[in-house]
């Protein structure tokens, strides 16, 4: 009965279950070593259990195993960046804070941060506890990545409408002084006034970028003109940018039916790649209106 119960636990935690949360089902500590001796269970982080098979390449889990490792552990830095999907470059170690104070240390597989700054900044993410995702970002600026790495996280976490302009500014509001923070100023400063909500890709973001530093009108974004929605569009001049590219346009025949829609109320279409969009801006500058 109580593997059945061990069993339920770890299935609601992306098959992980901590050493307290077994002791509480009722299994004393030699019963757990026998379980892991014929391999029922298997350690994973330290006080952290799976049930076999454990998968080789499972974030979620081992998210949730590192915030089992001690309590008031938070997924934070650049592990919960990635939960939050605001960042994808390679990870040595997972990143917790816990609460306190001192240096980050290596404890096993994480690299763990303490804070006496948590209340009020942490939340849950499937469950898993886990900075927000505006603290996320200040913590990430502490660690003193590139300014263009720090833009692209402030960015994407806007797009994906994890976090706001706003809450950013909230949060670096709390603790100005704290190292890092004038970096993300300078980066709410350069995406300030654009409507980086309605955006539905990093390529329409980075158009509202161009178009803005060329000192050129800035479009309305995603807007329905004619019954659909529009990437970039200009209404003084009736001009309509779509920027093409993988996760959207990928059906010419639903792109050619709404172009005709456009056109037939009077709108000029105009369209562009993606990747032009970020390797040759002037691409798109030729199609915005001066």
């Amino acid at each position: 009965m109580r593997d059945v119960l061990v069993a339920e636990l770890a299935g609601r935690q992306f098959n992980r279950i901590s050493r307290a949360q077994l002791e509480a089902l009722g299994l004393s500590r030699r019963a757990i070593e026998h379980r892991v001796k014929t391999g029922r269970l298997v350690i994973v982080e330290e006080a952290v259990f799976a049930i076999p098979p454990v998968l080789e390449h499972d974030d979620w889990g081992r998210w949730m195993g590192a915030t089992l490792t001690a309590p008031g552990t938070v997924l934070s830095h650049f592990s919960a960046a990635a939960a939050w999907g605001f960042w994808s470059r390679p990870r040595p170690f997972e990143t917790v804070t816990r609460p306190g104070s001192g240096g980050p240390r290596r404890h096993g597989g994480l690299w763990v941060h303490r804070s006496a700054t948590l209340d009020g900044t942490c939340t849950e993410l499937r469950g898993i506890p886990i900075t927000t995702a505006a603290r996320t970002i200040t913590d990430l600026a502490a660690q003193r990545i590139s300014r263009k790495a720090l833009a692209r996280a402030v960015r994407e976490a806007v797009r994906l409408g994890v976090t706001t302009l706003g809450e950013i500014a909230d949060c670096v509001g709390r603790h100005p002084r704290r190292r890092g923070s004038r970096h993300v100023m300078a980066a709410l400063a350069r995406y300030s006034g654009l409507p980086l909500e309605r955006a539905r890709s990093g390529a329409e973001v980075r158009a509202l970028e161009v178009v803005r530093e060329a000192g050129r009108p800035l479009p309305r974004l995603n807007v329905r003109i004619a019954g659909e929605e529009a990437d970039l569009s200009w209404a003084r001049e009736r001009i309509i940018v779509e920027i093409d590219g993988a996760p959207f346009h990928l059906d010419a025949g639903e792109d050619a039916r709404k172009e005709a829609c456009w056109r037939a109320a009077g709108w000029e279409v105009r369209r562009i790649d993606a990747r032009l969009v970020y390797t040759e801006p002037e691409a798109l500058l030729a199609l915005a209106p001066a």
